[in-house]
C-alpha cells in the first residue's frame, strides 16, 4: 500500500513544498510513461479471478497498442494474444473437453508442464552461472519453485505457499544469493512483494529497498517503505556498513550479496540515479546525507577509516558528494538550492586540486552543480524572479543608501568562475538595466550619442566634480553615482593622467639638448643636480594623481578586505604600478634634498662668484658633477629607472576596461591567459637555460681573453649569449677558441647547437602552440568568456562610494563629513549598549545564588522555545516562494526531458514481464473458470439423470396402470 504523504512533519521548509505529481492509479512501471489504472479506496492486489485478467489484459493491451505504433514485434504479439484471448469460438468447447477430464487432473497436469517448461528455461538460462553455489547449499523443490514464482510473478502460487505450506524457508536464497523479495522487486511484480512483505522475520528487506530504488519502481519503494523496520526512520539514516553491528538479516553483510556499496545509503542511491519522487519520499522519512567531513580533518572517526581503509574512505565522500551534487537532493532539500550549489561547486573544484586521483569525477560534479544553477535560472518568467536568484533573499537584503541590491549570489558566482550563469541573458539584462541606473533614455541611444555624452562628461569633469561636492543628493548627483557615468569619469581621469605623462616626456622628443658629460645652471653658484632634480608642473600633476588613486586603492581595501583585495589580479597591478611611483618619486625627492643641502653649503661658505676654481668638501662637489660621473647607485638614476617602468604599467592598465568593447574583450581574456601559459612554460625554459648557461660557463671559464668575443666567459656573458641566441642575435664564433684545442671547441659546438635546438625548435614551439590551444579555447566560447569579463568590470562600479576619480576624490565632501558624523555616532551608540549590557550580566552573576534566578531562567527558557516555535511555523518568505515556484518547475521540466526518452531495452524488459504475470494470471482464470464448468456440468448432468429417472418411472407406472 503507499505510503501517505499527509503525515509527514519533515524539519525543514520541505513540509512546505508544494507535493510532486503524484500519479493516481496503481502503477505497473516505474516511468512517467508508464500506464495507470485509476482506482477508488485503498490500493490491494488485484483479485485472482476474471476482473483480474481483464486488468492484466488491458495492462498488456496498452503495452501492444503502444509498441505496435512505436514499431515494435511485442506489438504484433500482443496483438495476437489478444485475438486469441478474445475468441470465444473453440475456447467453449475446450473447456467442455477439459472439464470431462476432470478439474484436479488439468490442474496436476498443468503444474506439471508449467514447472519443467520454467525450470529447463531457468537453466537454460543460467547455465554455467551455477558455479556462485556454495559447498553444501541446496534448494529444495519447493524452495525452488517458491523462487521460480516470485521471480516471475506468478501470484497465485506465491500466494499458495505462503499461505498453505509450513515447511518453506521464505528466506531462501539462489545461487547469486537473492531472496524472492530481491526477484520479485528485480522484476517489478508489485503484488508479489505486497505478500512478501507481509511475512514476519524477512530478510534483506533493505537490499530489496536499494534494488527498487535503482531501477525507479517508486510503487515498491512505497511499499517497502511501509514494512515495520522502517517505522522509527533509522534504517534510512544508516548505511549497510553502519548497521552491520545489528543482528539481524536487513542487508547482506556478506562481500557478494549485494550489488550496492557498503557506504550506499537510500538517500544517496536515489540521488545518484536522479528519481525526484523518491527523493522526496525519502526526505519526508527524515533520510538526508551528510557531508563529509573536511579533507584535512582530523578527528578520531575520519583516523580511523583513514587507518582501516583509505580507498573505501575516498570512494565514501566520492558517493556522499555524488548524491549531493544530485540535482534532485539540490531541489528537493535545500532552502536556498542556487546559494547551495554554487557553495557545493566551489567545494568539489577545490577537492580536485586536493584529490588529484579523482580530479575528473571532482570537476565533473562541479560543472553538475554549475548546470543545475543555469537550469534554475533559465526557467525565469520575470524580473522578480531573476532577482531573487541574483540577490538572495530580497526579504533579508541588505539595501544600500540609494536602494541598489547587492547582487551577492552574481558576486559569488564571479568568485567561483560559474561563467556559464554570470553570461546567462537573464543575468546580463538584469546588469544591463543596473549599469544604465538613472540614465534609461541613453541605453536605446546610437554609438554616436553614446560617444558625445563621453566627450561631454571629459570637458566638464572639473565642473561636474564641483557640483557633486556641493549637492551629492541632487539630480546631477544621482546620475554620476549611476555606475555608467562613474565608469566614464574613472576612465577619463585614468586617460588624463596618462596624457601627462605624454606631456611630461615630450621635451625629450627630439632629444635632450645637455650631452651626459655637460652641465648647465642658471646662475654661477647654482649646483647642477639642484637644476635637475627640480619637479615639474607636470610631474606634480601626475603626483597628485597617484595619491588620489592611492586614496581610492585603501578605502577599496578597507569595504573589500586585504584577502579578497590580493585575489584581483588587477588590484596587483594597481598595487606594483602605485608603489614603484611613490619610490620614484621618494627617491627623486631624496636626491633634491641632497643637492638642497650642497646648494645651502656653496650659499654660506663660498664668497667667489663661480665655483669652477673652488675647492669643495666631496660630498658638496659630487652634485656639481655630470652625468657620467655620477654613482650607479644614484637616487636620481634609481628614480629614473622606477619611473620608466611604473610608465609601462600604466598604459598597460588600459587592458582593464577593453571588456567593455564585444570586440577588444575576446582579444584581452586571450592576452591574460597567454600570460599564464607564458608564465608556465618559464618553468621548463629556466630548467634548461640555467642548466646549458652554467654548462658553457664551465666548459670557457678559463679561456678568458683567448677567444674572439667574451661570451660564456662569465656568467654575465653566458646569460646574454644564450638568452639573445633565442632571438637570432648571437653568431657561432662565440663557442670558437684562439688556441688549437678542437676538443673543448667540439662539445661547445655540440653544446650549443643542442641548445639552439632544444630552445628554439622545441619549447618556442611548443609555447606557440599553447598560446594558439589558449585562444581556440577562448574562441570557442567567446561570447561566454567576453560576457563574463564584462560582468565582473561592471560589478566593480555598482558598489555605493568612489564616485569621483582621481585626483577629485582627494577633496571630502559634505557627504562624506555627514557619513564620518553617523558613523561616530553608531560607535558611541555600540559602546553605550555594550556597558549596558556588561552591567546587566554584573547584576545576573550577581544573582546566580537568589531564588529570582531560576524563575527568570524558566521564562527565558519558555520565551525563547515560543520565539523558536513561532520561527519555525512563520509563513514562508517572499524569496521562499519565488524558489519553490522555480524548483517546481524545474523538477517538472525534468521529469518531461525523461518521458521523452527514446523506448529503451528495459522497456522492452518490462513487456515480457507483464506478458509473463498475464500468463499465470489468465492460467489462473482458465483453471478456476474449467473447474466452475465441471462441477456445473455435473450437477446438469446429475439434474439431467434424476430427471430421466423420474420420466422412466411415470412411464413404468403408466405401463402399469
Amino acid at each position: 500500500m503507499p505510503v501517505s504523504h499527509t503525515d509527514a512533519s519533515p524539519s525543514h521548509s520541505l513540509g512546505n513544498f508544494p507535493q510532486i505529481r503524484k500519479r493516481t492509479g496503481r502503477q505497473v512501471g516505474h516511468k512517467r510513461r508508464v500506464f495507470t489504472i485509476p482506482h477508488k479506496g485503498k490500493q490491494s492486489a488485484p483479485p485472482h479471478n476474471r476482473n483480474s485478467a481483464l486488468w492484466s489484459r488491458s495492462r498488456l493491451q496498452h503495452h501492444g497498442e503502444r509498441h505496435l505504433r512505436l514499431g515494435h514485434p511485442w506489438g504484433a504479439r500482443s496483438r495476437r494474444l489478444r485475438s486469441g484471448f478474445g475468441s470465444s469460438r473453440g475456447g467453449t468447447s475446450l473447456r467442455i473437453l477439459l472439464s470431462m477430464l476432470g478439474s484436479n487432473t488439468f490442474k496436476n497436469m498443468q503444474r506439471r508442464h508449467t514447472t519443467l517448461r520454467e525450470k529447463g528455461r531457468r537453466q537454460a538460462i543460467r547455465g554455467p552461472a551455477y558455479m556462485f553455489n556454495e559447498k553444501g547449499t541446496s534448494l529444495t523443490p519447493e524452495e525452488e519453485r517458491f523462487l521460480d514464482s516470485a521471480e516471475y510473478g506468478n501470484i497465485p502460487v506465491v500466494r499458495k505457499m505462503l499461505e498453505e505450506s509450513k515447511t518453506l524457508n521464505f528466506n531462501c536464497v539462489d545461487y547469486m544469493g537473492q531472496n524472492a523479495l530481491q526477484l520479485a522487486v528485480g522484476n517489478e511484480h508489485l503484488e508479489v512483494t505486497e505478500l512478501l512483505l507481509k511475512k514476519e522475520n524477512l530478510a534483506r528487506v533493505g537490499d530489496a529497498l536499494l534494488l527498487a530504488i535503482s531501477k525507479g519502481y517508486v510503487r515498491i519503494v512505497e511499499a517497502i517503505l511501509s514494512h515495520p523496520a522502517f517505522a522509527q526512520g533509522q534504517r534510512l539514516t544508516l548505511s549497510p556498513l553502519e548497521q552491520e553491528l545489528r543482528d539481524d538479516d536487513f542487508y547482506a553483510y556478506d562481500e557478494d550479496g549485494t550489488r550496492f556499496s557498503h557506504d550506499i545509503t537510500p538517500i544517496i542511491l536515489a540521488a545518484h540515479c536522479q528519481e525526484y519522487e523518491i527523493v522526496h519520499i525519502l526526505l519526508l522519512k527524515g533520510a538526508r546525507i551528510e557531508r563529509p567531513h573536511d579533507y584535512f580533518c582530523k578527528c578520531n572517526e575520519c583516523t580511523e577509516k583513514q587507518r582501516k581503509d583509505s580507498f573505501s574512505h575516498s570512494r565514501s565522500r566520492m558517493n556522499a558528494y555524488k548524491g549531493l551534487a544530485s540535482a534532485a537532493y539540490l531541489s528537493l532539500s535545500s532552502e536556498d538550492p542556487v546559494l547551495t550549489a554554487l557553495e557545493l561547486s566551489n567545494e568539489l573544484a577545490r577537492l580536485a586540486n586536493i584529490e588529484t586521483e579523482f580530479k575528473n569525477d571532482y570537476r565533473k560534479l562541479s560543472m553538475q552543480c554549475k548546470d543545475f544553477v543555469v537550469g534554475v535560472l533559465d526557467l525565469c518568467r520575470d524580473t522578480e524572479e531573476v532577482e531573487a536568484i541574483l540577490n538572495g533573499d530580497v526579504n533579508l537584503q541588505v539595501w544600500s543608501d540609494h536602494h541598489r541590491p547587492s547582487l551577492s549570489r552574481i558576486k559569488l558566482a564571479i568568485k567561483y568562475e560559474v561563467k556559464k550563469f554570470v553570461a546567462h541573458p537573464n543575468c546580463q539584462q538584469q546588469l544591463l538595466t543596473m549599469w544604465y541606473e538613472n540614465l534609461s533614455g541613453l541605453r536605446q541611444q546610437s554609438i554616436a550619442v553614446k560617444f558625445l555624452a563621453v566627450f561631454g562628461v571629459s570637458i566638464g569633469l572639473p565642473f561636474l566634480a564641483i557640483a557633486y561636492w556641493i549637492a551629492p543628493c541632487s539630480k546631477l548627483g544621482q546620475t554620476l553615482r549611476s555606475p555608467f557615468m562613474k565608469f566614464v569619469a574613472h576612465a577619463v581621469s585614468f586617460t588624463i593622467f596618462l596624457g601627462l605623462l605624454v606631456v611630461n616626456a615630450s621635451d625629450r622628443f627630439e632629444g635632450v639638448k645637455t650631452l651626459p658629460n655637460e652641465t648647465f645652471t642658471d646662475y654661477p653658484k647654482q649646483i647642477f643636480r639642484v637644476k635637475t632634480t627640480q619637479f615639474s608642473w607636470t610631474e606634480m600633476l601626475i603626483m597628485k594623481w597617484v595619491l588620489g588613486m592611492i586614496w581610492s586603492e585603501c578605502k577599496e581595501i578597507w569595504e573589500e578586505g586585504p584577502r579578497e583585495y590580493v585575489l584581483h589580479l588587477w588590484n596587483l597591478l594597481d598595487f606594483g604600478m602605485l608603489s614603484i611611483f611613490v619610490a620614484s618619486f621618494t627617491a627623486r625627492f631624496m636626491a633634491f634634498l641632497k643637492a638642497s643641502e650642497a646648494q645651502l653649503y656653496v650659499d654660506q661658505y663660498v664668497q667667489d662668484v663661480t665655483l669652477h676654481n673652488v675647492s669643495l668638501p666631496p660630498e658638496v662637489a659630487y652634485f656639481t658633477y655630470a652625468r657620467d660621473k655620477w654613482w650607479p647607485s644614484d637616487p636620481q638614476i634609481i628614480s629614473e629607472g622606477l619611473y620608466a617602468i611604473a610608465v609601462v604599467l600604466s598604459f598597460s592598465r588600459i587592458a582593464y576596461i577593453l571588456p567593455a568593447n564585444e570586440s577588444f574583450g575576446p582579444l584581452q581574456i586571450s592576452l591574460g591567459r597567454t600570460v599564464k601559459d607564458i608564465f608556465k612554460f618559464m618553468v621548463i625554459f629556466i630548467m634548461v637555460f640555467v642548466a646549458f648557461m652554467i654548462g658553457m660557463f664551465n666548459l670557457y671559464s678559463y679561456y678568458r681573453g683567448a677567444k674572439y668575443n667574451p661570451a660564456f666567459t662569465t656568467v654575465e656573458e653566458s646569460f646574454k649569449t644564450l638568452f639573445w641566441s633565442i632571438f637570432g642575435l648571437s653568431e657561432v664564433i662565440s663557442v670558437v677558441l684562439k688556441y688549437d684545442h678542437k676538443f673543448i671547441e667540439n662539445i661547445g659546438y655540440v653544446l650549443y647547437g643542442v641548445y639552439n635546438v632544444t630552445m628554439v625548435v622545441v619549447l618556442l614551439n611548443m609555447l606557440i602552440a599553447m598560446i594558439n590551444n589558449s585562444y581556440q579555447e577562448i574562441e570557442e566560447d567567446a561570447d561566454v568568456e567576453w560576457k563574463f569579463a564584462r560582468a565582473k568590470l561592471w560589478l566593480s562600479y555598482f558598489d555605493e562610494g568612489r564616485t569621483l576619480p582621481a585626483p577629485f576624490n582627494l577633496v571630502p565632501s559634505p557627504k562624506s563629513f555627514y557619513y564620518l558624523i553617523m558613523r561616530i555616532k553608531m560607535c558611541l551608540i555600540e559602546l553605550c549598549q555594550s556597558k549596558v549590557k556588561r552591567c546587566e550580566n554584573d547584576l545576573e552573576m550577581g544573582m546566580l545564588n537568589s531564588k529570582f534566578r531560576k524563575t527568570r531562567y524558566q521564562a527565558g527558557m519558555r520565551n525563547s522555545e515560543n520565539l523558536t516555535a513561532n520561527s519555525t511555523f512563520s509563513k514562508p518568505t517572499r524569496y521562499q516562494k519565488i524558489m519553490k515556484r522555480l524548483i517546481k518547475r524545474y523538477v517538472l521540466k525534468a521529469q518531461v526531458d525523461r518521458e521523452n526518452d527514446e523506448v529503451n531495452e528495459g522497456e522492452l524488459k518490462e513487456i515480457k514481464q507483464d506478458i509473463s504475470s498475464l500468463r499465470y494470471e489468465l492460467l489462473e482464470e482458465k483453471s478456476q473458470a474449467t473447474g466452475e464448468l465441471a462441477d456445473l456440468i455435473q450437477q446438469l448432468s446429475e439434474k439431467f439423470g434424476k430427471n430421466l429417472n423420474k420420466d422412466h418411472l411415470r412411464v413404468n407406472q403408466g405401463k402399469d396402470i
